[in-house]
């Protein structure tokens, strides 16, 4: 179980940012059905239709290269996911870990359809912005079992318990605002940090077309298209979800000063929220190149495996000395 658990949280970490790169480099069409590439198994099987397409529109989202990023994510995709149903075939017969690898296989099944939803539905933004955070919770779930299986419990009254489910819940909402921002071509639209376009405040943000999430990519509720106020909302949605975030870190932070077994919790969440937002911060100052925009989502990725893995691991005080003792009596050999 644990060798498949770290083979898989291997895969994932590069299925993530392979995605990202995919959708960033506008590759996402590049195949325009699924599960195949104009019905055929690789690119290089549909050769001739896409060198025809291209050479209708060169400037389309349809290109070999293009072709082949989408496939070469959809197949390391499918690897994850066989991964995935042996180690919830192995949850299943051991007897353990059953909710979680349960909760492991409903997502990657459902993260399936979406990938082929992103497609047919001509990258919706509601449909790329659930497709970003499955695949990150993909990861914070594999992250979440491995650690369940390798680490002992860590002490955690209620209030403690409570700041870490919360923190959880607040990198799940500024993951998909992010995803918002990313599938709606938003990220441009708030120049300057930390400050939006000179303003705490920008003028003339349109909340409401912002958040309607049944819309086209492009277009507002009535099909026209979407305003420069709604981009900017947006944008500073996700900055506000951002600073909300770290003050509930700085709270668990403060919460567990005085335990030292969260100690290397503490460093480890510290540091990965550090690193995002320094990456965020360099997608605005250097308007958003390539490497950096890939990177903020793989930074993402460890930052919601980081956060979910220490919440799993928070126990009631007395729990969490059990959980240790046997730990410690297992590790030196007392259990197998």
């Amino acid at each position: 179980m644990r060798r498949l658990l770290w083979l898989a949280l291997l895969v994932a970490c590069v299925v993530v940012p392979l995605g990202a790169y995919v959708r960033l480099s506008d590759a996402g069409l590049g195949c325009p059905d699924w599960p195949g590439c104009y019905g055929k198994l690789s690119p290089a099987h549909a050769r001739d239709v896409i060198v025809d397409v291209h050479a209708a529109d060169p400037h389309g989202p349809v290109s070999l290269a293009k072709a082949w990023k989408e496939m070469s994510h959809r197949y390391l995709a499918s690897a994850l996911g066989l991964v995935i149903v042996g180690i919830a075939w192995l949850a299943w017969r051991q007897r353990t870990q059953r909710l979680l690898a349960g909760t492991l296989l409903a997502a990657v099944v459902f993260q399936g359809l979406l990938g082929m939803w992103t497609v047919t539905l001509l990258l919706k933004p509601a449909i790329v912005s659930l497709h970003l955070i499955g695949g990150i919770s993909i990861v914070a779930l594999i992250a979440a079992l491995l650690t369940r299986a390798s680490l002992a419990p860590l002490p955690a009254p209620p209030p403690t318990r409570a700041l870490a489910w919360a923190l959880v819940a607040a990198v799940a909402v500024q993951v998909l605002l992010g995803g918002w921002v990313t599938s709606n071509y938003a990220a441009p639209a708030c120049q300057g940090f930390p400050q939006c376009n000179g303003a705490w405040w920008p003028e003339g943000m349109d909340f409401t077309a912002a958040l309607h999430v049944t819309r086209a990519l492009g277009e507002g509720p009535d099909g026209t298209p979407l305003a420069w106020g709604a981009l900017v909302a947006i944008h500073w949605l996700h900055r506000a979800g951002a600073l909300l975030l770290s003050v509930l870190l700085a709270a668990l932070l403060w919460h567990t000063r005085a335990e030292p077994a969260w100690r290397a919790s503490r460093w480890l969440l510290l540091s990965l929220w550090a690193l995002q937002v320094g990456l965020g911060v360099a997608n605005v100052v250097f308007a958003l190149p390539l490497p950096l925009a890939v990177a903020h989502n793989a930074g993402a990725m460890l930052l919601a495996a980081g956060v979910l893995s220490v919440a799993v691991r928070a126990r009631a005080p007395l729990t969490a000395a059990i959980g240790r003792r046997l730990y410690q009596f297992g590790q030196q050999g007392g259990v197998r």
